[in-house]
């Protein structure tokens, strides 16, 4: 596995992390803009980078936008908004072209910083604050989105356990923020909460590409103009496990398929030292095509449409997902716990763990075809306060054993059953 050493600085306020490198024939540039999930701020902050994608001041109008990206040779410009741990980021990306590939007469680096620092810190205003009509649009799409959730429903269901398990806890937001605020959002207020989150937010700029940190740095001064007073850092998660009563949550919608999703809690995170063994416990667990879910309750029984387990390390959090007939939910969940006993009482053969020591392994080595993954891995350490290269959680990896799975699979514990199931007949 290559080294991949990003160099690390700062301008502005903001974290600059550069991987300095001709292996791409592209610059990859990744923002990442957090504040903690709050009731109070999700839904402006949701709404912020839809607004600010529509045009800045040299290019008010989006087919202005749009064109800019064109010139720049078909940049590619997008955003995410998504949580990690109680920390709600949104994060933006720029991919263009290495300038060795093109006849330029200027830097396509420094003009996609221009361009990315505008989108950022100069959006078209209109009276001092977002022009209408970009707010009422961009509005209505992402209470769209949000509506859209409740027709995919593996999503629905997915949202609905964690809404559920966190029910006093700010995750239980959606990252989108609430459809109850969106009416209440004007160009003046979302402006103003703009600014506040422009202010608070703790920003990381990341740049994979043929550069160097002293050029990116010397770009981030000239390009983005922030009015920043500090540099706030991410407080990694501490998760606490306590034993309490298991909630069953069963909620009847106009389906046809029962939906069984678990939620577990583990004391587990990011930077805890004991992460590659909860890694493998979630693989074993349900992860992959050989995993213990899919296995004994999709293939064996053919009780689940699909069944797989997923680890979040910056919440101590996993969740398990089943698509199974309605009539099915007590032997689908008999089951599914089984396959947790199991994992508790040490039931793994030697396959099932080099199997999901191979998977993890092709995860870890792909990621550095891809510059991106490589940003999103690396900012793991931003948030977590972990530094632990990808070489390195692979040498954790391989020296896993059967016990050091047990002894992981002890701290998960069952939460939170949530099944959605039909509507009663009357």
């Amino acid at each position: 596995m290559n080294k991949t050493i990003f160099e690390r600085g700062s301008a502005g306020h903001i974290r600059i992390h550069v991987l300095p490198t001709t292996r791409f024939k592209t610059f990859a540039v990744s923002l990442y803009a957090g504040i903690p999930l709050d009731s109070k701020t999700v839904t402006t902050t949701a709404l912020t980078p839809f607004v600010l994608r529509r045009g800045t001041a040299s290019y008010p109008e989006t087919i202005q936008f749009r064109e800019q990206l064109e010139r720049l040779y078909g940049a590619g410009f997008g955003f995410d908004v998504y949580k990690r741990g109680n920390y709600q980021i949104v994060q933006f990306r720029m991919d263009t072209i290495n300038d060795s590939f093109v006849q330029s007469d200027e830097s396509l680096l420094a003009k996609s910083f221009a361009f990315l620092g505008e989108v950022v810190t100069k959006p078209v205003l209109e009276n001092g604050a977002f022009r209408p009509s970009y707010v009422t649009s961009e509005r209505e799409n992402v209470r769209q989105k949000l509506e859209s959730i409740i027709n995919d429903k593996i999503r629905y269901a997915a949202e609905r356990c964690i809404e559920e398990m966190f029910k006093d806890d700010p995750y239980r937001l959606h990252p989108l923020g609430q459809r109850s605020d969106l009416d209440g959002i004007t160009p003046d207020s979302l402006y103003a909460a703009y600014r506040n989150w422009l202010e608070q937010a703790s920003l990381d700029l990341y740049v994979v590409g043929d550069t160097s940190l002293s050029e990116v740095q010397e770009l981030v001064e000239k390009m983005f103009d922030l009015k920043r007073s500090s540099t706030p850092e991410y407080a990694p998660e501490h998760s606490e496990v306590v034993s309490k009563e298991v909630r069953t949550i069963k909620e009847s919608l106009d389906v046809n398929q029962g939906k069984l999703n678990l939620g577990l809690r583990t004391p587990i995170t990011y930077g805890d030292e004991r992460y590659a063994s909860a890694l493998l416990y979630s693989g074993i667990l349900g992860s992959y095509p050989h995993s213990k879910l899919f296995m004994n309750v999709r293939e064996k029984e053919s009780l689940a449409y699909y069944a797989a387990s997923r680890y979040d390390g910056h919440k101590g959090l996993m969740t398990i997902q089943s698509g199974i007939e309605i009539e099915n939910y007590e032997k689908a969940l008999t089951i599914i716990q089984a396959q947790l006993a199991s994992m508790r009482a040490g039931e793994i053969s030697e396959l099932e763990i080099s199997q999901t020591k191979a998977m993890i392994r092709n995860s870890l080595l792909e990621m550095q075809d891809s510059a991106f993954e490589m940003i999103a891995y690396d900012f793991n350490r931003v948030l977590s306060g972990k530094d632990r290269p990808a070489e390195l959680l692979l040498s954790q990896v391989e020296q896993v054993g059967t016990k050091d799975v047990v002894d992981a699979a002890e701290t998960f514990q069952l939460d939170t059953i949530y099944f959605l199931t039909g509507q009663k007949e009357g």
